[in-house]
Parts: C-alpha cells; structure tokens; sequence
C-alpha cells in the first residue's frame, strides 16, 4: 500500500524555515517604528516646550527661571530625562528685544529599546520672539 501525504503536510518544514529567517528582520522594523515614533513624538514636545518657554518669557516681568520651568514642566509630561533648557539673554531686562529658549535632550537617555545606537546625539529644539518690553533709551 502507498502512503500519499498532503501538499500541506510537505510543506510545513519550509514554512518553519521561512519564519525563522523571516521573524528576525520582521521584529527589527517593528521595533524601529517604535523608536522612532517615540523620538518624533520628543521632537515635537522639545519644539512645543521652547515655544511655550519663550512665550512665558516676551512679557514683561518674566524672568528667564519662570521659562526654564515653564519647558521643564512641559518636557516632564511624556518623562524627558536629563533636558538642558537655557534662555538668552540670561537676564530679561527692558533693554532685551527677544527672547531664545534652547532645548537640549539625549536620545540616549530618552530612547525606548536600543540607546546603544544613539550615542552621544542630542535633539535640540529653539525658539526665538520678540519680548513685550518697552526699550528704554
């Protein structure tokens, strides 16, 4: 008697080995959308908190201090770790005509699953407008 197996039933070791060899890339490019989803998503917080930092900072009155809170507090809402925010000119007075609010943040400090690839990069984000004051000449 002949024994006749299914084409299903010869396949099945190919189909193994094709998901072996398959898996690994396929799992590498769901993991990078993810890292860079997560990095689009910092990019744009840092670009939001330099632009709101700098807008506590154009009215009169502001110091550069209530800036730097103002960005922290904004980078502190998806947990940014180890941002530096610095505001020039370092003191507001009457005679600054802008503001600038820098952002600086690791991605290696900031990355989902491999800051291995990162290294020493840091996103920057700035934003520079023009202050309320009045000049005093």
């Amino acid at each position: 008697m002949i024994h006749r197996t299914s084409k299903r039933e010869d396949r099945r070791g190919a189909v193994l080995v094709e998901f072996a060899i398959i898996a690994p890339v396929f799992f590498l490019i769901i993991m990078a959308l993810f890292e860079f989803s997560w990095l689009n998503v910092v990019r744009h917080t840092a670009d939001n908190a330099a632009y709101e930092a700098s807008r506590a900072a154009m009215v009169p009155g502001a110091t550069a201090a209530e800036a730097i809170t103002e960005a922290n507090r904004i980078l502190s809402v998806i947990g940014v770790r180890g941002a530096t925010v610095t505001v020039n000119p370092a003191v507001l007075d009457d005679s600054a005509a802008q503001v600038t609010v820098s952002v600086s943040i690791p991605i290696s400090q900031n990355s989902l699953i491999i800051p291995t690839f990162t290294g020493g990069m840091n996103l920057q984000s700035q934003s520079t407008l023009r202050t309320e004051r009045v000049e005093t000449r």
